[in-house]
């Protein structure tokens, strides 16, 4: 009988590329080799995790297959690159060998919520982690949040001043362990700790600061609560009183709140939810989802969001916040009880006082919170980078953004080529800043409004810590036309300070270039843009604009009708002085002081007439400001958009209408005008019915604009950008009749549509402006 052959050994050297570092892949690398009966080693490298594997071509082979079809959960690989070497006549066996130097690639993993293996421990009783706040493996945990710095190893983290007790070192050190160098590994007898605390930093006695914080909550008060990338505010979300005493703490009167529930099953009686937002509410960021509330919601959550037609959801993402309903159900074990419905919901809040950053620091808390909360449940684990919670909804089958922070920040956006390293300082609403790296993006969390010092800082800190952790020296720096933002004014600072161009970026051109980055797009495109306001390069006041961009020249084709802005900014604030605007331009101006008993309004047209602090705008935002106050569905906004959302709130409960087909024009300058639509509102005495036809006109006289234009310039791709396409209920209208009308839209996934990715446009645009060097 004749001997079988002896397959010949090859050996393949492989790099992986993606999200691949702090997720648990070396140790997935090691056992999956092992398994198969290779031999040779992993390491972390420079640009991703770099391996050899020796065997049998067809075990190297299922060994590749498997490794792109069985990714741990928080891995993501982006590239895979292979080539024969010699075989090595060495020792079998396959090991971890240490990491190699270089110039990093890799960036950090964004945090992510507790994993099923982890809750399974943290409801076991006999588990050494039961009921324990902070374990976590490398497929779950903080680690955007409590990093300092690259690479990133323990000592560079907050977790640095707790040493690891022997059975946490052994679980660290072991290849075939799931807490191998997770950096933030701990248990309760060497990691973190709780305290309730009274809000003047004094330590509450009790035997569980969890279970007393329930009991606290249930009894109707207010608690700030310490998670991954900051405080939260928190309540009993059926509580009225509670929910009322919150609002008036913060100074937070009506802006709509997001609650947490355990888990889907306790949603049913409040809001509907596909498959596709149940998967989004259960993702591994665990962000806020915006959910169509049910009939009835508001009255089970008196004060939570109302007048709205949604309702901001999350699910729990760390180990506290599962206690606390662990709690509240009577410590069942295992995790079955998360599939049923719980009666607990929590309003979670930032815990950001007159809408300054987010509060992080212990001390801080007791500081700035003391006024707000009745108690504090802290630990003494650092958050070194504050992270708001994310805000997503789905569009269709996927998730679009409305906030972009926490579980998302730092993962990097692909761009289609490399280019200079850019930073980009953003807008003044909703900032964010933006570095680029080669074929890269990266986007900072959400900072916020720059309209206080404090968030100014902020910026200043998370630009710091970008360059930092991403080492990253940037070659130009991009910002916003207008001269008096702050991020302006940072950016020419640095700019000078590092010697290195900087280049203003007009802001409507700004939002098309996001959505072309991420879109990989190089033009000519058609773009509208819809949002508040945006200082255009005529030195006016834009926001309703139909742009031809191409790279880093744009076109001007058309906008909406300009409108007088009585007051000023003060408009923006109060809807109703946009309603006496667009009366005054259908030459009713005598029921000014009929309609709205404000101070003020018997003067508003002689205003407009003389030209008496009355700029114009083509702003879409201050048309839905001008319908919602003809319909009488708001007068003065409490908060930025407040009138469009409810706008929008009324045209979903009332349902679908046809659009008025004569209800605008549009002429051969590309002025698209809407007065006779509003002339129309002006007598309508059914707030729904005209919001329904508002939105439903607006979305048809859009669409047939934005097609005669792409028509006249032979273009077949339009782009919808900027904060008006938050709307639901317009820009899924929008989509259909531009789809309709044989024309392709593109709109923002990996960022908001609104000035939260402006940052991204600017550095886009700032890479193919030729006049830098």
């Amino acid at each position: 009988m004749a001997e079988a052959a002896i397959p010949i050994p090859s050996r393949r050297q492989v790099c992986v590329r993606g999200q691949v570092q702090g997720v648990g892949f070396r140790p997935f690398v090691y056992r999956l080799a092992a398994e198969l009966g290779l031999d040779g080693w992993v390491r972390n490298g420079a640009a991703g995790v770099e391996m050899e594997v020796e065997g049998s071509v067809g075990d190297i082979d299922r060994f590749l297959a498997r490794l792109q079809a069985e990714v741990p959960p928080l891995a993501r690989i982006d590239a895979i690159e292979s080539a024969e070497v010699a075989p090595v006549s060495a020792a079998p066996g396959f090991h971890i060998a240490s990491s190699q130097a270089g110039a990093v690639r890799t960036g950090i993993t964004p945090d992510a919520a507790t994993c099923p293996e982890c809750l399974e421990e943290l409801f076991a009783p006999n588990d050494r982690r039961y009921r324990y706040p902070f374990l976590n493996c490398t497929h779950c945990g903080p680690r955007y949040t409590l990093t300092a710095a690259l690479p990133y190893d323990r000592p560079n983290t907050a977790m640095a001043r707790f040493a690891q007790c022997s059975l946490c070192a052994q679980e660290y050190h072991d290849p075939t362990d799931r807490r191998f160098h997770a950096q933030p590994n701990a248990c309760p007898a060497c990691g973190p700790r709780l305290s309730l605390c009274q809000p003047d930093g004094a330590v509450i006695a009790c035997d569980d600061p969890l279970a007393e914080t329930l009991r606290r909550i249930e009894s109707g008060q207010i608690l700030a609560i310490k998670g991954l990338g900051g405080f939260h505010l928190v309540c009993d979300a059926r509580n009225a009183t509670a929910v009322a005493r919150l609002r008036q703490r913060k100074q937070r009167e009506e802006k709509p709140l997001a609650v947490m529930a355990a888990g889907c099953a306790s949603l049913v009686e409040l809001v509907e939810h596909s498959t596709a937002e149940r998967a989004l509410l259960a993702s591994h960021p665990r962000p806020i989802v915006l959910l169509r509330k049910r009939m009835g919601c508001d009255d089970l959550l008196p004060g939570v969001a109302p007048g709205i037609a949604w309702l901001g959801v999350m699910l729990p993402y760390t180990p506290l916040h599962y206690l606390l309903f662990h709690e509240a159900a009577g410590r069942p074990s295992g995790r079955e009880w998360l599939e049923q419905s719980q009666p607990l919901l929590l309003v979670m809040t930032s815990a950001n006082p007159g809408g300054e950053p987010l509060v992080i620091d212990n001390d801080e808390a007791f500081l700035r919170l003391a006024d707000i909360a009745d108690a504090l449940l802290v630990h003494d684990r650092e958050i070194l980078i504050r992270c708001d919670d994310s805000v997503t909804r789905t569009t269709g089958d996927r998730a679009a953004f409305i906030r972009r922070a926490r579980g998302y920040t730092p993962l990097p956006i692909p761009l289609a080529e490399g280019g200079a390293r850019v930073l980009a300082t953003g807008a003044w609403f909703k900032n964010t800043v933006c570095l680029t790296r080669e074929d890269e993006a990266f986007v900072s969390q959400h900072i916020g409004d720059l309209d206080n010092a404090a968030t100014c800082r902020a910026l200043e800190d998370v630009v710091e810590h970008l360059m930092k952790v991403l080492e990253i020296r940037p070659e130009r720096i991009a910002h916003d036309l207008h001269p008096d933002f702050f991020s302006t004014r940072l950016a020419l600072r640095l700019a000078e300070k590092w010697g290195v161009p900087a280049l203003a970026v007009q802001h409507h051109h700004a939002h098309v270039a996001a959505v072309m980055a991420e879109h990989r797009l190089s033009g000519p495109v058609l773009a509208l843009t819809l949002d508040g306001v945006g200082l255009g390069d005529d030195g006016g006041a834009w926001g309703g604009e139909l742009l031809r961009v191409d790279g880093a020249r744009f076109e001007r084709l058309g906008h909406l009708k300009t409108l007088a802005l009585p007051g000023g900014d003060r408009a923006a604030r109060e809807p109703w002085r946009m309603a006496a605007s667009v009366l005054c331009e259908l030459g009713h101006a005598d029921e000014i002081p009929a309609r709205f008993d404000r101070p003020g309004a018997a003067m508003i047209a002689q205003l407009i007439e003389k030209g008496i602090n009355t700029p114009r705008t083509s702003s879409a935002g201050r048309w839905f400001d001008a319908a919602a106050a003809l319909l009488g569905v708001r007068d003065v906004s409490a908060f930025e958009g407040q009138a469009a959302m409810l706008l929008e709130g009324c045209a979903e409960r009332y349902g679908s209408v046809e659009p008025e087909a004569d209800g605008y024009t549009f002429d051969s300058d590309g002025i698209l005008d809407l007065l006779p639509l509003l002339a129309r509102l002006r007598s309508e005495r059914d707030a729904g019915r005209g919001a329904a036809r508002f939105h439903a006109t607006m979305a048809l006289a859009l669409a047939e604009w934005a097609a005669a234009a792409a028509r006249t310039h032979e273009l077949e791709r339009v782009i919808l950008a900027g904060g008006c396409f938050l709307n639901h209920r317009l820009s899924s209208a929008l989509r259909r009749l531009l789809g309709e009308r044989g024309i392709e839209v593109c709109e923002a996934r990996e960022l908001p549509p609104n000035d939260g990715g402006i940052s991204l446009g600017q550095a886009w645009v700032a890479r193919r402006y030729s006049g830098a060097s």
